[in-house]
């Protein structure tokens, strides 16, 4: 039987997002009202599926419902994943009567959402994050990606979903780190627009580091933070729905970030590749002039107080995340561009484009001074 389940947020988006803890029992109700369909193609991972998909896809007719997984992490956000998936539901006769379920992490989201953008030309999906990170982040916004060689979420698609349902009670099953990468999305949230809500998780995030999950009224605590984050990701992706200006802000610390991912071969979590990247693009940002002195300072402390890196990985080589900032969707004319804050609360609108060229001397000497 369906549980009882929160009203949608009011956002400015054109589709609901549901947030509260035991939603996730609703997913069948809600689906059935956002996107009715013949078929249900859940789309998961093989770690997520034993904890949750399974019992999601019970919410659905077992006749016209099948569970399709692949195994976990970055790695497998390729095309190769996406031709997998696709020729399954080929197989399964899915036809255009099917509504997508992406249950897990924003490898998934993105992947699943990916799957749904292009099969049949477009599918209706439902977003279940089922980690901080996608919670706050990949779930909303309706871009879906795959990777490539040559960088992170080169191949995809805009494609909103019919709804996401986000319930925090599912973060208790997280292992410690995977729940901290989720608050370098927060962390970013608070930098490009929002002073106080950037206090706010870090008063969260020292209670976190003490207690993790076990924190006292965890759920509600991090239920009322990721309605934040949601609420500052909804109203910049309503106002740029494909990132042609304003909603370049969400990309602040992702240049450096997706460039140490592509070196370190998409080994490790995004979150932690945010966190570095955010310091570093602070940094730049001070050494070219634009951030007021002690901005690095103030979003170093805030990554390290979350128990995540502030410095790039030991070893790595500088010039090779420079070279692959190039690669990055956002670069222009062989440029990298950065989206950087002034303060907390406050990014640069570089005359409404709200991302700015740097030069590769200036990156390399930004990020190796003292």
């Amino acid at each position: 039987m369906a549980g009882a389940h929160p009203d949608a947020l009011d956002l400015p988006l054109s589709y609901p997002v549901y947030c509260g803890a035991g939603v996730r029992h609703s997913i069948g109700e809600i689906a059935r009202l956002a996107a009715p369909s013949h078929r249900v193609a859940v789309i998961s991972d093989t770690t997520v599926a034993r904890l949750h998909a399974n019992t999601i896809a019970a919410q659905f007719p077992a006749e016209r419902t099948r569970l399709f997984t692949v195994p976990p992490g970055e790695q497998e956000k390729t095309r190769a994943r996406w031709a997998e998936l696709t020729d399954a539901l080929l197989d399964w006769e899915a036809g255009r009567d099917t509504t997508v379920i992406a249950v897990g992490g924003g490898v998934i989201g993105d992947l699943a959402g990916f799957v749904a953008s292009t099969y049949m030309r477009g599918l209706p999906v439902v977003q279940v994050p089922t980690t901080l990170l996608a919670m706050v982040d990949a779930s909303v916004g309706g871009k879906t990606a795959v990777d490539t060689p040559f960088g992170k979420n080169l191949v995809g698609a805009f494609h909103n979903p019919s709804a996401v349902v986000i319930d925090p009670d599912v973060l208790r099953t997280l292992p410690d780190d995977i729940l901290r990468s989720g608050l370098a999305e927060m962390i970013k949230h608070g930098v490009i627009a929002d002073a106080p809500y950037f206090d706010a998780v870090l008063r969260f995030a020292d209670v976190m580091r003490e207690h993790g999950a076990a924190a006292p009224d965890f759920v509600a605590s991090i239920t009322t933070l990721i309605v934040g984050s949601v609420r500052i990701k909804a109203d910049v992706v309503a106002e740029d729905s494909r990132e042609g200006g304003l909603r370049q802000i969400l990309n602040f610390g992702h240049t450096i970030a997706h460039a140490v991912e592509r070196v370190l071969n998409f080994e490790g979590l995004h979150g932690d590749a945010v966190a570095m990247g955010m310091v570093a693009e602070a940094r730049i940002a001070e050494y070219i002039g634009l951030a007021r002195e002690g901005l690095t300072v103030a979003i170093a402390d805030a990554v390290e107080r979350s128990g995540l890196p502030s410095r790039l990985p030991a070893g790595i080589s500088l010039d090779e995340v420079i070279a692959a900032t190039h690669g990055d969707k956002k670069a222009r004319g062989g440029t990298a561009q950065y989206s950087l804050p002034r303060g907390i609360g406050e990014m640069e609108a570089a005359e409404g484009k709200w991302a700015v060229a740097v030069t590769d001397e200036a990156v390399r000497a930004a990020l190796t001074s003292p």
